[in-house]
Parts: C-alpha cells; sequence; structure tokens
C-alpha cells in the first residue's frame, strides 16, 4: 500500500502510519489499552480502517518510544511498569529537566518566563475547584524543558515523560496532590525569575522526587 495519506476517519495531510502512531499512542496513554494487553492486529485495522501494514509501522514507531513492546512471534504489548522501572525513569527525568532548569536560570531573560507563569496560572485557575484533578492541557515541564532552547534535551524529555505518563495513566487522580503541585510549580518560577540556578533546581528535584513518590504509593496500592 505505501504510506499514503490516510482517508476519513483518519484523515488529514498526514500518512497512515502518522496518524496512526497518534491514535494508538492516545488509545495507550489514556488506558483504552490496558497494560499488558497484547495488541491485536485484525480488529484494530479494522476499527481504524487502514491495512496492518501502516498499523504495523505504527507500532514499531511506539516501540521506540517505548509505549510497546514487540515480542517476536507473539505480537506487540502495551508495558506494565513497576515501581523500580518507574523510579529509574524518573531518575532521568530529574536529570533532564534540573539541566534544562539551571539553563533557563542562567539565562538571565525572566520575560521569557511567561509560559510558564501562564501554566501556573492556567492550572491553577481550574483547581480553584477542590474536586479538580491537574488539568490534562497543561504541562509546566514540557515548557520548562523547551525554554532550555535545546532540541536534543526536548527530544529526550519527551521521550521519556511519554513513557512516565504511561506507567501514571491508570492512577487516580488526586485533587489534593495537584495543588500541591501547583504550589511547588509556583515556587520553581520564582526561583527561575531570581535567577537562582540552584533553588530552583533543589526545588525542582524535590518536586519531581513527591511526584515519584506518590506514583509509587498508588502502584503498591493498586498490586
Amino acid at each position: 500500500m505505501g504510506d499514503r495519506t490516510m482517508p476519513s476517519p483518519l484523515g488529514g495531510e498526514v500518512t497512515y502510519a502518522d496518524r496512526t502512531v497518534s491514535v494508538l499512542r492516545q488509545m495507550i496513554l489514556e488506558g483504552q489499552l490496558a497494560s499488558g494487553e497484547r495488541l491485536n492486529e485484525v480488529h484494530l485495522a479494522q476499527a481504524l480502517g487502514i491495512s496492518r501494514g501502516p498499523l504495523r509501522e505504527a507500532m514499531r514507531r511506539l516501540s521506540s518510544e517505548g509505549l510497546l513492546n514487540l515480542v517476536p512471534h507473539r505480537g506487540a504489548f502495551v508495558p506494565a511498569f513497576t515501581a523500580e522501572q518507574l523510579s529509574d525513569l524518573y531518575t532521568l527525568r530529574i536529570a533532564l529537566e534540573t539541566h534544562a532548569a539551571r539553563l533557563v536560570a542562567e539565562s538571565g531573560d525572566a520575560s521569557s518566563l511567561e509560559p510558564l507563569v501562564s501554566e501556573v496560572d492556567g492550572a491553577a485557575s481550574v483547581l480553584a475547584d477542590g474536586d479538580a484533578a491537574y488539568p490534562s492541557d497543561r504541562d509546566f515541564h514540557r515548557v520548562l524543558v523547551q525554554l532550555s532552547g535545546s532540541t536534543a534535551l526536548v527530544e529526550a524529555a519527551e521521550a521519556t515523560s511519554a513513557r512516565i505518563r504511561l506507567a501514571r495513566s491508570r492512577s487516580a487522580s488526586q485533587p489534593a496532590r495537584a495543588r500541591e503541585a501547583v504550589a511547588e510549580h509556583r515556587d520553581i518560577v520564582d526561583a527561575l525569575s531570581a535567577g537562582d540556578a540552584e533553588a530552583a533546581v533543589r526545588l525542582l528535584r524535590r518536586h519531581l522526587l513527591n511526584s515519584l513518590d506518590n506514583a509509587i504509593a498508588l502502584i503498591d496500592a493498586q498490586t
């Protein structure tokens, strides 16, 4: 078939495989495909209105992101993460994001932090409702890394964050922790605004360790 433009229902000026990657990624991260589940190629191809060629190409791409495990002669499976694996991912995330924070703080351009301030204010507005979870359309950490100006850093952080989102996608929403996270984000922005790289790195590391502890507690509770 080749990698042609895809018609409805997965239409648009993208290839079959490109759009299938996006749809499958969303299905995995939103839990429509469960941890440990084997993907049924026939059913997925029929549901998405595509052939198995671009579907397999999409699976290979998602495998490179760590969102699928490809097992020879068995098929593709959604990974199931242990607490130890999640901890390893957070170790990498902390290294990447604290480096980004240091670069941003040392840039000395406080005006460039406006996108971060907007992220914090937007999340805080949603969380004014005491029962709300952290808004899915807000991503403080992605914006922080983007402000570093390093393409390589952005790509590495995105790949790590995707796997962490998958590991945490089955976690219950926790409004109290969400409000704590916003307060921690605001403290990080204040340190960046002051150009205090050491404080920003310290606060960011503590914030991410709090997030890890919370995620591991949820994993333990579910198992």
